[in-house]
């Protein structure tokens, strides 16, 4: 059974897309910005960009009933290449015992103030250890 889940940011209504879809056992998370959707702000630090990146990541894989520890499959996009070893630090803590295969890119986004993406692949196992 397909299911479309939705932060409620205004992008996702506007450009037809979803912030993850859960299909079976597996769960597609659309690339992710660090934009606090509540307060509607981002902070101009990339680590703190890219813990609030996992934050929105973590409640979308919630409402699809998984977790950080069943990714299976991430990648990054960075704006600049020079922000990597800032954000290393970060992506150890969120995933460094999950260790799914990973791929960065370094690509433009869409709104300048944005400094990460992520985009998540994860499948649910029911065993959250």
């Amino acid at each position: 059974m397909r299911q479309l889940i939705s932060s409620g940011s205004e992008m996702e209504a506007r450009y037809g897309y979803s912030r993850a879809v859960v299909d079976g056992d597996w769960v597609f998370v659309a690339g992710t910005t660090g934009f606090n959707y509540a307060a509607g702000t981002i902070s101009e630090d990339v680590a703190e960009q890219t813990r609030q990146t996992f934050r929105n990541i973590e409640a979308a894989l919630g409402e699809a009933g998984a977790s950080l520890a069943d990714v299976v499959r991430t990648r990054y996009i960075f704006a600049d290449a020079g922000d990597w070893d800032a954000v290393g630090g970060v992506l150890g803590e969120t995933l460094g015992e999950v260790r799914p295969a990973a791929t960065a890119i370094i690509a433009g986004l869409i709104d300048p103030r944005m400094k990460i993406e992520i985009e998540v692949t994860a499948r649910k196992s029911g065993d959250k250890n």
